[in-house]
């Protein structure tokens, strides 16, 4: 039984990512693999098929664990009979190859240590061919290749390496796994110590260079991080989160695939990263944005991977149980073949921004943007996928118009303000005819709120975004009703759903838990309402759901009082940065979305 996302911590270097769970176990790792369907090729799945433990031999009567300040260098301490163990875990700033650092080190009395390495390729259909080597062990299956580096005296089986050790007071043993082709040498070795202090040197001084001051500054800092490590260092592109089919209901279907970056996260990362001072992670973000995207506007895409890679094959695994039991588990992501009509808005809305924000100016974002509105022009009246990327078939959905309708105000205003060309008198019209027909066709003046799409009776927690991209203000009657409809409609344990999940609209199982980001929209809407108490509340239970290292997933199961989704959630820790920023005072995200 794979542990609670709570006892997760991540660890990351920029190019690849682990999870390293409170028992001491590594059991998840994504590698840097292009040449398959999927953007990484996994390592370490569930425990029965792979995994790094590293743990005292006796069941601790404590655990307590935390990364240093303002790194991800991982301390956990485990309290035994005979004494203290501590393991540090981190994956030092990348060279050619990933690797992973752990040292245990005794720090109170006498402690037995144990030590099970048992990696799972190719996710987890393959296991390695192991054998001893000078100072450690090699293991290899097929294209993929780690080398162990230790000390410490290790028992070679079939498929898998084993170590036991006693540590008295004060001393350490360590241990090195690096990644390589098979095809290629091994890296070489090197000093443990030294990594650890390299790579704690690295992230405070990453985390030196934010800006990022106020109420909840520790909160805004470590979803930072977060957000850092889930970038793709030689691309700019940032991923949704480090893991595939991690389910949003403990043994349902609904099993995505979340190692990709997504072209609506564009915007809200974008501010997050301005507004901390980030603006070189700002500008390699779009300028992936850029690289991704070029290309005939028809066959715009939801997502990308990492390096822009289009073909993202979505596949079943049937020989892994999944998380939980949660099947299907699934490599790639079939809704990168989607119509999602507000990828355009949201592209256009980050390009705007960066523009607004004194962003070094690409001479062919202009262009592309313009190119973009062209094909809107023919498009927005068109039915779509939406937001949420249902696959129940295709509906005229209202924040898909309302981000069409951004689009063009976008544009406009990028011409009034910044001097550029184009047919701005054309756009007018535009954004003011998908604005009636917005506010004539998704209003239910009856319920006082927006809905779902045309001609629906159905809620959605996007609809909170109204007032976020500026369509309306805050405090417009029509949105006041909507954010208390939304509140009392889609409310679960003060946290907020999608919408009310029958299957109808999205053509899967009934059932998930509330979704994070949705939550931290409402904050952000009661903040522009003047409804500070409300959103500062809202925001103080947000945070309570983080684990004891500051993580969140994609959505919470209210009942079970869980994580739940892939995990850590980029647009979670996004919105969380920003909605700290909304509430800390003016002119925070949501103020210059909706007004520049």
């Amino acid at each position: 039984m794979a542990l609670p996302l709570e006892d997760y911590a991540m660890l990351g270097d920029t190019h690849t990512a682990a999870l390293v769970g409170r028992d001491g176990s590594i059991d998840w790792l994504c590698l840097p693999r292009f040449d398959s369907d999927a953007c990484f090729a996994a390592l370490l799945g569930t425990p029965r098929h792979g995994r790094w433990l590293l743990a005292p031999a006796e069941r601790p009567s404590l655990t307590v664990r935390a990364y240093r300040p303002r790194t991800l260098v991982l301390d956990t301490e485990h309290q035994v009979p005979g004494g203290v163990l501590r393991v540090t875990d981190c994956m030092p700033p990348r060279r050619q190859d990933p690797d992973l650092v752990r040292v245990v080190t005794a720090v109170r009395g006498r402690v037995a240590v144990r030590m099970e390495l048992a990696p799972r390729f190719g996710y987890g259909s393959g296991a390695p061919w192991v054998r001893q080597r000078h100072g450690g062990a090699s293991l290899v299956a097929g294209p993929d290749a780690l080398r162990l580096w230790t000390d410490v005296p290790l028992r070679i089986e079939r498929d898998r390496v084993r170590a036991e050790l006693e540590l008295d007071e004060g001393r350490s043993a360590s241990f090195r796994l690096a990644w390589h082709r098979s095809f290629d040498p091994a890296p070489p070795h090197e000093d443990v110590a030294a990594e650890i202090a390299g790579t704690e040197r690295y992230w405070r001084a990453w985390g030196d260079r934010c800006r990022a001051k106020g109420p909840w500054q520790e909160a805004r800092m470590s979803s930072l991080l977060v957000l850092k490590a889930l970038t793709f260092a030689p691309s700019g592109g940032i991923v949704a989160a480090p893991t595939t089919s991690l389910p949003e209901r403990l043994g349902g279907v609904r099993n995505w695939d979340y190692r990709y970056c997504w072209v609506r996260d564009a915007t809200f990362t974008l501010l997050a990263l301005i507004d901390a001072g980030y603006t070189e992670e700002a500008a390699a973000w779009r300028d992936w944005l850029l690289r991704a995207t070029a290309g005939d506007p028809a066959e715009l895409q939801v997502l990308y991977g990492p390096a822009g890679e289009r073909r993202l094959l979505e596949q079943e695994l049937p020989w892994l149980p999944g998380y939980e039991g949660s099947r299907p588990v699934r490599m790639g992501n079939g809704a990168s073949t989607q119509f999602q009509l507000d990828v355009i808005g949201e592209l256009t809305d980050c390009l705007h921004q960066a523009r607004a924000a004194g962003l070094p100016e690409d001479p062919q974002a202009w262009d592309l943007q313009r190119t973009l509105l062209d094909h809107l022009e023919g498009a927005w009246r068109d039915p779509d996928e939406g937001i949420w990327e249902v696959r129940g078939g295709r509906r005229p959905f209202t924040h898909s118009k309302v981000m069409a309708w951004a689009a063009f105000d976008r544009a406009v205003r990028t011409v009034e303000r910044l001097g550029t060309h184009g047919p701005v008198e054309r756009w007018r019209r535009l954004r003011d005819e998908i604005h009636a027909e917005v506010c004539a066709r998704a209003f239910d003046p009856e319920r006082n709120a927006f809905v779902q799409s045309y001609g629906s009776d159905a809620l959605d927690a996007s609809l909170l975004r109204i007032p976020l991209v500026g369509f309306l203000p805050a405090t417009d009657p029509r949105v006041l009703g909507t954010i208390d409809a939304v509140r009392r409609e889609l409310e679960e344990g003060g946290l907020v759903r999608r919408y009310r999940n029958d299957g109808e609209v999205d053509g899967l199982p009934k059932g998930e838990g509330v979704f994070l980001p949705c939550s931290f929209w409402l904050v952000d809407a009661l903040v522009l309402a003047g409804r500070r108490a409300e959103a500062q509340a809202l925001f103080e239970r947000l945070l309570a759901l983080r684990n004891d290292v500051g993580l969140l997933s994609e959505e919470y199961d209210v009942a079970r009082g869980r994580l739940v989704g892939n995990f850590p959630q980029a647009f979670s820790h996004v919105a969380l940065a920003n909605s700290a920023r909304n509430l800390g005072g003016p002119e925070g995200p949501a103020d210059r979305r909706r007004g520049r």
